[in-house]
């Protein structure tokens, strides 16, 4: 896992203390015992992250150098203030300023995860005997950087969450600039290219199923899906964090830190690797 490596995690970190809130000042008298430092706590975060373990394990992990209730705190402290919001906006940024956002071919697709606590923003997954899941709607460039995402209850249809995702899309200032839209199969309804047609795409790929007659009987002939590997990849990048994978957070904004968290080392870990593209292999 990138993430975990030190290098990545410098450089995320490098991003992510100056966007840190300062610390309250609640004790009348002005003392209190000292307070485990940012970069342990963010550390914490980024363990239970990867691997999808309890905080308590975390804890365990860490030395018992920071409480897990301490972890909490400060994750939800940290989410008050838009930290994780303003890194994977920092992140994305960065990327299109070094390397460039590719627009040309842009690919919308959801994917469903377990979310055994249940929780608002959850719901039955079709694909696990209806257990409760979440999901994630995908947005990524020709590459597979993601550009806009969003988190919805796993019964949610990918076609519904098409109009928030490009919303989120123009959140960053970039659906303006894309040229051909890909989707897949599920997306093929009327509604869903209104409001591809309503933002301004009107070059929006949707295979469809022909049908051709062979030896009396109709049978279903498969064409190509268009261009839609990058973002299926992007998603197996996403589905390595555990804690994406198996979410055990009840609640939406939880899950929505970890999204972009994800997403913020993901691009980090990009950017190093074209910052060493001339480097000798070792």
């Amino acid at each position: 896992m990138r993430a975990l490596e030190r290098e990545v995690f410098d450089a995320v970190w490098a991003a992510v203390e100056p966007l840190l809130p300062d610390p309250p000042r609640t004790h009348p008298l002005g003392c209190h015992r000292p307070r485990a430092s940012n970069e342990l706590c963010f550390r914490g975060i980024l363990i239970r992250l990867v691997t999808g373990c309890s905080w308590v394990d975390v804890e365990a992990v860490l030395n018992w150098e920071v409480s897990d209730t301490t972890l909490r705190h400060r994750r939800d402290e940290w989410i008050r203030a838009g930290v994780f919001d303003a890194l994977a906006e920092e992140a994305l940024t960065a990327y299109d300023r070094i390397i460039g956002i590719d627009l040309a071919e842009v690919a919308i697709d959801g994917s469903q995860h377990k979310a055994p606590c249940g929780g608002e923003g959850t719901g039955p997954n079709c694909t696990d005997k209806g257990r409760s899941g979440w999901k994630w709607s995908l947005a990524t460039d020709t590459h597979g950087i993601p550009i806009g995402v969003l988190a919805a209850p796993a019964n949610r249809n990918d076609c519904k969450l098409v109009a928030a995702t490009l919303d989120d899309i123009e959140r960053h200032g970039l659906l303006i600039d894309i040229e051909t839209l890909h989707l897949d199969r599920g997306y093929d309804f009327n509604f869903v290219r209104d409001e591809c047609a309503g933002r301004g795409l009107d070059d929006v790929q949707i295979p469809k199923c022909r049908r051709r007659k062979a030896k009396g009987r109709a049978k279903k002939k498969p064409i190509p899906l268009g261009l839609r590997w990058p973002v299926e990849r992007t998603n197996s990048w996403l589905s390595n964090f555990g804690q994406l994978r198996r979410n055990t957070d009840r609640r939406s904004i939880h899950r929505r830190a970890q999204l972009d968290l994800a997403i913020a080392f993901l691009l980090a870990a990009k950017l190093i690797d074209w910052a060493h593209r001339w480097s000798p292999i070792r």
